[in-house]
């Protein structure tokens, strides 16, 4: 597998939202969907205050600057796995997909940059409890992006497919 051509700055992330004029980004979007308890909403779309639940790794977080989005499927392994013949809107879309709430997901940042762009090959959630709804949002995110899986990323997904006999992948395809 190789990267060849890949950058972040491929998939133009964090833009404007669903509503521009509300100067949220993606990212204070997603933290305002996932919140267990609201912030105060500042002028452009400061958020002071709320709280969180990291379900990667089972931890409340009381400080939007303490979490991380995390694209489910990470960038360059979108990129490896088919995004790098997408065009620069697609990566885009992809990249701030509030389409599935699945897609992008609040945790710790801790969590997040142990993650990095490895595969459920290489990185689990601390969390053993959320290994099976992880494989099956991961699953779910490839198949609604038509992202190819490559040798290893199946065998570990049938793995987990194995001892998740009731967890269910759902997705709905992008057009």
């Amino acid at each position: 597998m190789t990267r060849d051509g890949y950058t972040r700055e491929a998939f133009k992330h964090w833009n404007s939202g669903d509503d521009p004029a509300d100067g949220c980004s993606i990212r204070s979007e997603v933290l305002i969907h996932e919140v267990v308890e609201p912030p105060a909403v500042g002028p452009r779309c400061r958020l002071t205050g709320g709280s969180w639940w990291s379900y990667y790794d089972q931890i409340m977080v009381t400080s939007a600057s303490g979490l991380d989005i995390d694209h489910m499927v990470p960038l360059a392994e979108a990129w490896d796995s088919g995004a790098s013949a997408w065009t620069v809107q697609r990566r885009e879309a992809y990249a701030n997909d509030q389409g599935a709430e699945t897609s992008l997901v609040a945790v710790t940042a801790r969590s997040n940059r142990s993650k990095a762009d490895q595969d459920p090959a290489q990185w689990m959630p601390p969390a053993a409890e959320v290994h099976c709804r992880y494989a099956a949002e991961w699953t779910g995110t490839k198949l609604r992006w038509n992202l190819t899986v490559h040798s290893t990323e199946h065998a570990a997904l049938n793995d987990l497919a194995s001892v998740c006999p009731d967890q269910t992948v759902t997705y709905t395809p992008v057009t």
